[in-house]
């Protein structure tokens, strides 16, 4: 049997790797279909979007197993999700553009937006932890 943490770190590995792969697929069709000015920062933007709501239901479901209260209570839980990921996008943006500058290739921009990407991940993993995906008691929400 496959202890907790084991488990935890292989499952969000699993799905960091699906969010990953959806990201850099969209960016290399974006890529692809358009060459014109700003297609490197479109490129990751849409990157950006296309991997974020496959890793919030994944780590929502299988990771942090939270439910929430309805729609209204998801949307709100996605927002502070992706409020979190502000910092986080910004370290994986860094270090794949430095690459694209550094290296100037696809090949090695793709290879920093993995690097970033993964940095990123492990420090949204501890927010989400801490603050998105957390049970909150009436005392604690200030319910009485």
């Amino acid at each position: 049997m496959i202890s907790g943490a084991l488990r935890i770190a292989v499952l969000y590995s699993l799905f960091a790797s699906v969010a990953t792969l959806a990201n850099i697929g969209c960016q290399a069709l974006v890529i692809w279909l358009y060459r014109g000015p700003l297609c490197i920062e479109l490129s990751i933007a849409l990157g950006t979007v296309a991997g974020l709501p496959i890793k919030y239901v994944l780590e929502k479901r299988h990771i942090f197993y939270f439910e929430s209260d309805g729609f209204s209570h998801d949307s709100k839980l996605f927002v502070l999700y992706s409020s979190l990921g502000i910092i986080t996008t910004a370290l994986f943006w860094s270090v794949e553009y430095t690459f694209h500058y550094v290296f100037g290739t696809d090949t090695m921009r793709y290879v920093g937006a993995v690097l970033g990407l993964a940095m990123g991940y492990i420090i949204k993993y501890f927010l989400d932890k801490r603050f998105v995906f957390v049970t909150r008691t009436p005392a604690s929400a200030g319910i009485t």
